[in-house]
């Protein structure tokens, strides 16, 4: 047994954050990953913050055991569809080990970054069952959905999870992006007396939407469909707003300080560039409060996952109050 530096997640959230620590180069993979009832314990090569509770703990040296082939190479898992990255260059090498696994039935290749006004990505069928389709399964919800016409990554597990746990039953929680309701969803199901407002502007994810709520039978969700700056309209006293659209979340910001309560807490997701990850725009949010009357203070500032050379996806989450004359 070796003691480690170690990150420790809930365990619905451990394949998500290994996949993580693989893209930063921070898996140590001489030792093995451990679990209890309800953590996993994922040893890395050193600190790393905003994928889980650092700490230490003893591990088992690594064997060379493997029940799967390793698979060399990035790609993403949703349900029984795996989708190569748009950069690998043995995508059928990386599919004929991807079907070996038992519960992987079909692969598609990435062909474009996640973009236009539905951020959507194209994808390019190599191998397995010609479908688009699947049931994935996260944190005790289930979600059907297309790959190729509604956004979703895995990646965010332990993000929307760590969102939840800041949510009581009773809050009212506007989702202003909301997809196929990966957060609006786990967030209504674990709090039955929340009322939560899950908003998009693709009809598409709409109809994924409407029937996850059905799947996981929720009661306590509202779905609008349309442009989030209309369909907030009206609405107001959110205990909490989700603006998870990283590239262009700051065009809505003036809209969401009209709908959040006093005391209430915004989860605002960027890009940003690792120079300055958090500091430039928390002084841009600040800013913009400013301009609405309001004040600001931050609570968590976070990297969510990498998203390209020297950019990460992060999370700013900031409380509101009256701005102080």
């Amino acid at each position: 047994m070796i003691e480690s530096l170690c990150v420790k997640v809930p365990r619905p959230a451990g394949e998500s954050t290994r996949k993580s620590l693989i893209e930063l180069h921070l898996l140590d993979n001489n030792l093995k990953i451990k679990s209890n009832k309800h953590y996993i314990f994922i040893p890395v090569s050193k600190p790393i913050e905003g994928l889980g509770e650092l700490g230490t703990e003893f591990f088992e040296i690594a064997g060379h055991e493997n029940p799967m082939p390793p698979v060399s190479g990035a790609y993403e898992l949703i349900g029984d569809i795996a989708i190569i990255d748009q950069h690998e260059k043995n995508p059928l090498e990386m599919a004929n080990v991807l079907l070996k696994h038992k519960n992987i039935k079909t692969i598609f290749q990435a062909t474009s970054a996640v973009s236009g006004e539905y951020r959507t990505r194209e994808v390019s069928f190599i191998k397995g069952e010609k479908k688009t389709e699947t049931i994935y399964r996260e944190n005790g919800c289930k979600y059907l959905l297309d790959v190729t016409q509604v956004y979703f990554t895995p990646r965010l597990s332990t993000e929307r999870m760590r969102i939840t746990a800041q949510v009581k039953n009773g809050d009212t929680v506007v989702d202003m992006f909301a997809g196929i309701g990966p957060f609006s969803i786990l967030i209504a199901k674990t709090y039955p007396d929340s009322y939560v407002i899950a908003v998009d502007k693709n009809p598409v994810a709409i109809k994924y939407l409407r029937e996850n709520a059905r799947l996981n039978k929720i009661k306590n969700i509202e779905i609008r469909e349309g442009d989030a700056k209309n369909e907030i309209k009206g609405i107001s006293d959110a205990d909490h707003v989700i603006m998870n659209l990283p590239h262009s979340g700051f065009e809505f910001l003036d809209s969401t300080f009209g709908i959040i309560k006093r005391g209430g807490i915004i989860h605002f997701y960027a890009i940003s560039h690792e120079a300055d990850l958090f500091e430039g725009l928390t002084g841009e949010i600040e800013a913009c409060a400013r301009k609405a009357g309001l004040q600001v203070f931050s609570l968590d500032r976070r990297i969510v996952r990498p998203y390209a050379p020297y950019q990460y996806n992060i999370c700013i989450d900031f409380q509101v109050s009256s701005q102080v004359i």
